[in-house]
């Protein structure tokens, strides 16, 4: 598994000099080396998980995302043991998302289940964008309002992306 932390840093729990100046910068969290040492403690059970890039580990409105390099969501997708098992390690929902897609593919990720009817961006006065996401009101079941809210949170602190979540009618 390729992180930003060195595999033996991350096994033997003691940091070398350039770990520790990720983790003192800020561009590594805990959240981020608690992940990756579970990750790569399940690399002897999936083999895939050799081959997956984590990218950043982000926690928000009670979901785990994990940001993954380009084409490694779908390798969790055909195998989610991991990511299961992680989920119950943390007691935290994971979500899997890719890093380097379109905005776009990244909603389609994150309302997985849901269908999008058509995604627009409104301009307000103040010159700031906002994403509108109408959701299909048939066949799938509902989010709850308190789903939705995590879900916009994890966009504006993954992609910096403001949502307003719609049903159509």
């Amino acid at each position: 598994m390729q992180t930003q932390l060195c595999e033996f840093c991350l096994k033997s729990g003691m940091l070398c000099s350039k770990c520790q100046t990720k983790i003192k910068t800020g561009a590594v969290t805990n959240e981020y080396m608690e992940v990756a040492k579970k990750l790569i403690s399940y690399e002897g059970q999936n083999q895939f998980l050799q081959t997956v890039t984590l990218d950043n580990v982000v926690d928000a409105g009670g979901f785990l995302v994990l940001v993954v390099g380009k084409g490694d969501s779908v390798k969790f997708n055909a195998n989610p043991k991991p990511i299961r098992d992680l989920g119950d390690a943390l007691n935290k929902r994971v979500v899997v998302i890719e890093a380097g897609m379109n905005d776009r593919k990244f909603l389609e990720d994150l309302f997985s289940g849901q269908q999008i009817v058509t995604i627009n961006i409104i301009w307000l006065p103040d010159g700031s964008t906002e994403t509108r996401v109408v959701l299909g009101a048939r066949g799938a079941k509902r989010l709850s309002k308190k789903r939705i809210q995590a879900l916009t949170e994890i966009a504006k602190r993954v992609r910096n992306m403001d949502l307003r979540v719609e049903y159509a009618y």
